[in-house]
């Protein structure tokens, strides 16, 4: 072998190996996440007054009970909404195939598949973006009936003959309000665009093409992120490459005057570590996409309230859902009337008649109440959580708690109770970890 030729194969070997270490080196970047209600969003409305937007936010985390607890019982003292399949808080730009074509998603830690509209559509919603076309992507690929990933999702098919191996594995994805996507599930290269401008793709990621998508969803957006905890959804595919590590950073209300955005954290940017940090184990529950918790009580200023199952009078692992997609918390409905009193107990203001959503509700002299501190006791980790956390501004001079009563079973920890707290997910060591922090200045 020649001098050049030597040097050439040791050129490539060495190249492949640096690409290989840096695949697998946890680096890490930051996207940003679009709050729906901010000047950045297309389903921004400038019409809307800030009340207004929270009230809409209230029914949609109201919906979302549906989506993680889809046999429970209505909402305590909760109108009849209509359940939306798009209406989550956040939005993630991103870009699948090659040449890549952008697309903006709903970011969703309670979902798993990445799915958009695609070409040919039969059946689908109006979408005012491009829509995906396949034939045009070098990249995309289908996958057949028999492959292992196929087989391990819940609602697939088979195209045509179940008997040809080679027949395309069809997902399907239902919604409480009979909203529904069905398409090819396929591979194909997805890159996120980082807040520092550089490209970060990932070939062969699981992601569904839509062609018969119906329902509620907006013209503006086109499907679903789905960062929840299953073996398809984003954050489990590209985990080698992350460290099977993310973390997001939630500003507490979209302010058009804060030009800091909230981050999504993947690798080494989704470290969180240092002086206040908690951190609590992720139990795994009745669905592998949900990140469940266990809250082992509550404290209103030094009153601990236990939270204990009715029958086994005893706290069960796993018995809350963490969710950036819901803003408010919901608790078990015995629970949340035991906090609900006790809050009441220690708040000297007057109270006023309750929202179509939220029931304990005061008028607060220039909209600043003095409430007292209440703490979550998750199982290993006390979150403190300020006013800011607990108490929101429905309309001027009024404020009410940003918590709900599901029924017997239902418990989600909503995004309210997130904000100014860095919140970091490790699939691999299977925590999840709060640090109190200043979301506007990170």
């Amino acid at each position: 072998m020649s001098t050049y030729h030597l040097f050439l194969v040791l050129h490539i070997l060495t190249t492949l190996f640096y690409f290989s270490y840096s695949l697998n080196s946890n680096h890490g970047f930051s996207v940003e996440l679009i709050h729906r209600d901010s000047p950045k969003s297309p389903f921004y409305n400038p019409i809307e007054t800030p009340f207004q937007r929270l009230t809409n936010a209230f029914h949609r985390s109201m919906n979302r009970v549906k989506h993680f607890y889809p046999h429970s019982k209505a909402l305590l003292n909760a109108p009849e909404a209509d359940i939306l399949s798009d209406q989550g808080e956040y939005l993630m730009r991103y870009s699948i195939g090659t040449p890549p074509i952008e697309i903006l998603g709903i970011a969703d830690t309670g979902s798993d598949l990445v799915w958009s509209q695609c070409k040919p559509c039969d059946d689908c919603y109006n979408q005012t973006n491009p829509m995906f076309d396949p034939s045009n992507s070098s990249t995309y690929k289908t996958f057949p009936c028999n492959s292992r990933l196929c087989e391990s999702l819940v609602d697939t098919s088979c195209d045509g003959n179940t008997t040809n191996q080679n027949s395309t594995c069809i997902y399907g994805m239902a919604y409480g309000d009979g909203s529904y996507s069905v398409g090819d599930l396929a591979i194909d290269t997805l890159t996120l665009s980082s807040t520092t401008g550089t490209q970060i793709s990932f070939p062969k990621i699981p992601i569904g093409c839509g062609h018969n998508n119906q329902g509620t969803f907006l013209p503006n957006g086109s499907g679903i992120v789905g960062l929840g905890g299953g073996s398809v959804s984003l954050t489990s595919q590209i985990g080698p490459s992350i460290g099977f590590k993310f973390s997001y950073c939630l500003i507490p209300s979209p302010d058009p005057h804060i030009t800091t955005t909230n981050k999504i954290n993947f690798g080494q940017n989704a470290l969180v570590s240092g002086p206040g940090t908690v951190s609590t184990p992720i139990i795994q529950g009745a669905a592998e996409t949900f990140y469940y918790l266990t809250l082992e009580g509550i404290s209103v200023g030094t009153k601990r309230l236990d939270f204990v199952n009715k029958e086994s009078k005893l706290v069960e692992e796993g018995n809350i859902i963490i969710d950036s997609g819901t803003s408010l918390t919901f608790l078990p409905e015995d629970l949340y009337a035991k906090l609900e009193a006790e809050v009441a107990s220690q708040i000297n203001l007057t109270r006023v008649m309750r929202t179509e959503v939220l029931n304990l509700c005061y008028k607060v002299p220039g909209n600043k109440i003095e409430a007292p501190t209440i703490t979550a006791h998750f199982g290993g980790a006390d979150i403190v959580l300020n006013t800011g956390n607990t108490f929101v501004s429905v309309s001027d001079g009024v404020a009410c708690l940003a918590f709900g009563a599901a029924d017997k079973n239902g418990a989600i920890y909503g995004n309210l109770a997130q904000a100014n707290y860095l919140v970091g997910y490790d699939l691999q060591m299977k925590v999840v970890s709060f640090k109190p922090t200043d979301c506007s200045t990170v």
